[in-house]
Parts: structure tokens; C-alpha cells; sequence
């Protein structure tokens, strides 16, 4: 499995921007899908994402501004980040998991694909 985000770029505080991950290869091991997101000197962490029943999840500090969808068709995971605060700068990485049963996970170590990620920047 391949995954490869886009989408990514230089946005003024209050801006959107609409991130992409398309999956390629073996996409059938694919269980649960989700965007994490690092900062500088900062441990990646969990932004949103969907389990395999089209669950949604997000972290507290993207709840009402940003919306994960995904589209099976096309073997995408899409984020749309409305209300962008300079905080929110970040590389943002697209991953999925393997493993069926678990439960959706927050825990980055849980997710074997990942994609090289894309660079979003808000300026104040």
C-alpha cells in the first residue's frame, strides 16, 4: 500500500485548505484511515480520522474546523481545515492501519502505511 498526500501550503490565520491522500496498491488491507500531524520537536499526534464503518473521529483541537471524509471509489481520505490558526502548522501525514477488529486508534505505532507527508503553514 502507497499512500501520497497533497494538497498542502502557505495560508494566512483564518484561511482553509483542503488536504488529499490517495491510496494505491493493496488497497484491501486497508482497515481504518486517519491524518496525523507534527510539529517541530513535537510527537505526532492524532488530527481526524475514519474507521472502516465510515465512523468519524477528531481530536479537541480541530472539532468544528476541520472535516475528514473519505471516498471509496476513488481510494481517498480528504481533510477539509477551515478556520486555520498559526498553531495548526505542521507537517501533516496520511497513515492507515492493517489490523481488522481493533477498534479505531489514535496511537500512531498502530498505523503500518504512511504517507511522506505535506507541509501546511498558517502565518499570523
Amino acid at each position: 500500500v502507497q499512500l501520497r498526500e497533497s494538497g498542502g501550503g502557505l495560508v494566512q490565520a483564518g484561511g482553509s485548505l483542503r488536504l488529499s491522500c490517495t491510496a494505491s496498491g493493496l488497497t484491501e488491507n486497508i482497515v481504518d484511515m486517519a491524518w496525523f500531524r507534527q510539529a517541530p520537536f513535537e510527537e505526532r499526534k492524532l488530527v481526524a480520522g475514519i474507521d472502516a464503518q465510515d465512523n468519524t473521529y477528531y481530536s479537541d483541537f480541530v472539532k468544528g474546523r476541520f472535516t475528514v471524509s473519505k471516498d471509496n471509489s476513488k481510494n481517498t481520505l480528504d481533510l477539509q481545515m477551515n478556520g486555520l490558526k498559526p498553531e495548526d502548522t505542521a507537517g501533516y501525514y496520511c497513515a492507515a492501519t492493517a489490523t481488522r477488529g481493533r477498534g479505531f486508534t489514535s496511537t500512531p505505532q498502530s498505523y503500518v502505511y504512511w504517507g511522506r507527508g505535506t507541509q501546511v503553514t498558517v502565518s499570523s
